[in-house]
């Protein structure tokens, strides 16, 4: 269908309310429309180029125009578009993708219950720990901890998990029984106190265990975190905060659940971005990466101490999806890691690009407006500040990082703007030659936007 950018953006407006979007503002702007892609590239419908550093929304670790993966989908439409997995059924591609996910997953992860992303992964994630400890004898045991700015999906028990305020101010949230503490953002918390990044950890993983004694040990679930926030601006906790929030856990008996949906499969240097942070889940949520958002997919990854309980005294669980184990999307899932085993990724980003971006990203910390920049492996996060050294943020009405990111996109870059936070996590397939052309675009639009403060008075 040929239509002209302005025709799209007509019936863009008249037709499609899209997700997180001021639907008067978009329409009064205009969508972009995206029509094309390949390897680490965008293509608008003007024409215009985009280093897509972003993966899509942080899925497609293999890149745009994978082979195997289109082949695997159109294989499987032919031979079995679909079929469901309740009434004690299964397809042959859901059956080889757990097995294969058990395969690639931490030791003591042999099961796997599929959802069709990572918000109905979460909320699988609520029914099933809160139905464990009820197996157990502990039904008082409903409380899930979370923690502030942490994104875990925009479903009503995803969005509660969550901890953006501003989702909490819509619908009502959070839903009964999920309670919150402070992130580990050292340059929030930490940084006033004059604390070391090492000693914050512990502080913060404390704050857990604070909340744990005001709630009752007896009455809490579990604990559940993204290895790093990505959402949340690529909030990477010091190396001291995870195996505290795991000992912590253990202490007390309480489960450990590792949102995985943006770090698994590659993202961090490992196959699950928990082997990086140093800690043992006893569930792991994943989606996006799965099939390099190819086709949607989502689950959970179950260890053994829950699955156990779950089959031996569980009878039915009451929980399930239409797409549960979707045959084309789980054909994808496979082709998908399998193409990820066979390029080295996970090792590539582990071993080379990892290493190589975050050494690029410290060559952008000398600029006038980076107030921290850090790295974790496929992942980078810029702190605009309007004093470096005193550290002072710009004020938040001037919306700093919506005013660089508007420089990205219109100097042929895609990196998200979390607050004052510039972000980025490409695809895994990118070379150190597109790191280079990608730091020189970032740099391109943090010049932009220094002339634009200067010009406005905005560092006075």
């Amino acid at each position: 269908m040929t239509r002209t950018t302005q025709e799209w953006q007509a019936a863009d407006a008249a037709h499609f309310l899209h997700p997180f979007t001021d639907f008067q503002s978009l329409a009064r702007k205009g969508s972009r429309v995206i029509t094309r892609a390949e390897n680490i590239y965008l293509w608008d419908s003007d024409g215009h180029k985009l280093l897509d550093a972003m993966s899509g929304l942080w899925c497609v670790n293999v890149g745009y125009g994978q082979r195997s993966l289109i082949d695997a989908a159109t294989k499987q439409l032919q031979e079995l578009p679909f079929y469901n997995a309740f009434f004690q059924t299964a397809t042959p591609p859901a059956i080889a993708l757990a097995e294969l996910l058990a395969e690639v997953a931490p030791p003591g992860f042999e099961h796997v219950f599929f959802a069709g992303s990572g918000s109905e992964g979460n909320d699988t994630v609520v029914r099933m720990v809160r139905r464990y400890w009820d197996l157990l004898g502990q039904p008082q045991r409903q409380v899930i901890i979370s923690r502030d700015n942490a994104y875990h999906g925009s479903t009503m028990a995803g969005a509660s998990l969550g901890g953006m305020a501003g989702m909490h101010a819509q619908g009502g949230l959070p839903i009964p029984g999920i309670e919150h503490i402070g992130q580990p953002y050292w340059w929030q918390h930490g940084r006033p106190q004059g604390l070391s990044r090492e000693a914050f950890g512990l502080q913060a993983a404390h704050w857990l265990e604070q909340r744990i004694l005001a709630i009752g040990p007896d009455k809490v679930a579990a604990f559940i975190g993204e290895p790093v926030q990505g959402a949340g601006g690529v909030i990477i906790p010091p190396a001291t905060y995870w195996p505290e929030v795991q000992r912590i856990c253990d202490q007390y008996g309480i489960l450990v659940v590792s949102d995985e949906v943006i770090c698994g499969f590659g993202r961090t240097g490992s196959w699950f971005g928990c082997q990086t942070q140093g800690f043992r889940p006893d569930l792991m949520t994943f989606a996006k990466g799965v099939t390099s958002g190819y086709i949607p997919l989502g689950g959970v990854l179950v260890g053994e101490r829950i699955a156990r309980v779950l089959i031996e005294r569980g009878g039915e669980f009451n929980h399930g999806y239409t797409y549960s184990g979707h045959p084309v999307a789980c054909a994808v899932g496979l082709a998908n890691v399998g193409l990820i085993r066979s390029l080295g990724l996970v090792e590539r980003v582990r071993d080379d690009l990892g290493p190589y971006l975050a050494q690029v990203y410290a060559s952008l910390a000398d600029h006038p407006l980076v107030g921290d920049a850090e790295t974790c492996g496929l992942m980078g996060a810029l702190l605009l500040v309007k004093d470096k050294a005193q550290g002072t943020a710009f004020p938040e009405a001037l919306e700093i990082g919506m005013v660089c990111r508007g420089h990205c996109f219109r100097e042929g870059l895609v990196m998200r703007a979390v607050g004052d936070r510039m972000i980025v996590a490409p695809p895994l397939v990118i070379t150190r030659a597109q790191i280079d052309e990608m730091a020189a675009l970032i740099r391109r639009c943090l010049d932009l936007t220094l002339a634009d403060a200067q010009r406005e008075g905005w560092l006075h």
